[in-house]
């Protein structure tokens, strides 16, 4: 394999300047540049690009971890991240926590060896107090997805879950329903949470009670949407609407094919709501009302946010919350007497 000093002696120049040229760093001339580029292709030297980086003091790498590859609004913005970030010029490292807490820390300490430059995260649980201690590395710019962690330093884009839920929940109450039930992610999420107190709140401003058995939660798979529909609709004072707070579709398609199962008619006898758009939703018969957010913006403020942390060495902590519309559509959209 060819080293540093055979391109330097093919290109007719010091092994300094080979550095130079391969490791990116500034004032190098074009000319210099063309001759070494060129004995690099010729004798197919590929450059440890990490260890370049590193006597830079950057890698042009960032961190992304998520809580779970199979929400399809993660993936939509996981895919806008990197794609935005690779054409600023950066690579990109993922780590996975599939919704479970006990792989935040692991994930976290994976990116982090990789020595990346910047952080975008979206952990499972963004209350442990380990992980909290973890981010509080001020040289790497942190940037927390729809998730919110009090420490110092670290920038957040938020979706207003809680005032998009109020109005859903206002919406079913409008409509006549006085017991409302709520199949929700894990409270260890931002999102979950928000959406479970503003239902709560709601409920009481309108001076109906909270029953906490009609307020599930747990991990966004098919078989916890089953369970909890089994556990709400198998009792016999039923709720007479229902929201799907998991932006995961494997749980709405568990309490879709639980509340068939049991013969209830969505439209007619069960008023039905999701807390994030997609296919599903409008595929289904009827259509089901649900809360929309524009995944595109988010993502790319997002992105645009963490690459002006890079510029500023993470000076500036901020904090954008961006909103969410309720889309009415046909499941919720009748009068319950």
């Amino acid at each position: 394999m060819a080293t540093i000093r055979d391109i330097a002696k093919k290109a007719g120049v010091s092994p300094a300047s080979v550095t130079r040229v391969i490791g990116g760093y500034p004032n190098v001339s074009d000319s210099l540049r063309e001759r070494v580029l060129e004995a690099v292709n010729e004798a197919g030297y590929k450059p440890d690009l990490l260890a370049a980086g590193l006597r830079r003091g950057t890698t042009k790498t960032v961190g992304v971890i998520i809580n779970d590859i199979l929400n399809p609004a993660i993936a939509q913005m996981v895919d806008i991240i990197e794609s935005q970030l690779r054409e600023a010029g950066y690579g990109v490292v993922f780590a996975n926590s599939n919704g479970d807490p006990a792989n935040d820390l692991e994930g976290l300490r994976l990116v982090l060896q990789r020595r990346v430059d910047a952080l975008i995260a979206s952990f499972a649980d963004d209350q442990a107090e380990e992980l909290a201690k973890n981010l509080t590395n001020p040289s790497i710019p942190t940037l927390l997805v729809d998730r919110q962690m009090n420490v110092e330093g670290v920038s957040a884009v938020l979706t207003d879950h809680y005032s998009a839920a109020v109005v859903l929940t206002q919406h079913l109450i409008d409509q006549g329903h006085t017991r409302i039930a709520l199949i929700n992610g894990s409270l260890a999420g931002y999102p979950s949470r928000e959406r479970a107190k503003a239902v709560k709140d709601t409920l009481l401003k309108n001076g109906l009670p909270v029953e906490e058995s009609l307020f599930l939660s747990g991990r966004g798979s098919e078989e916890f949407g089953r369970s909890a529909a089994q556990e709400i609709f198998g009792r016999n004072d039923r709720p007479s609407a229902l929201i799907v707070g998991n932006g995961n579709t494997g749980a709405l398609a568990g309490v879709l094919d639980e509340i068939r199962s049991l013969g209830i008619g969505i439209g007619t006898e069960l008023a039905l709501a999701a807390s994030e758009d997609g296919p599903l939703c409008t595929l289904h018969s009827p259509p089901i009302t649900t809360l929309r957010r524009d995944i595109s913006d988010f993502a790319r403020r997002a992105t645009r946010l963490t690459l002006q942390q890079l510029e500023n060495k993470g000076k500036n902590a901020y904090e954008v919350l961006l909103p969410m519309n309720l889309i009415v559509r046909d499941s919720t959209n009748w009068q319950h007497h």
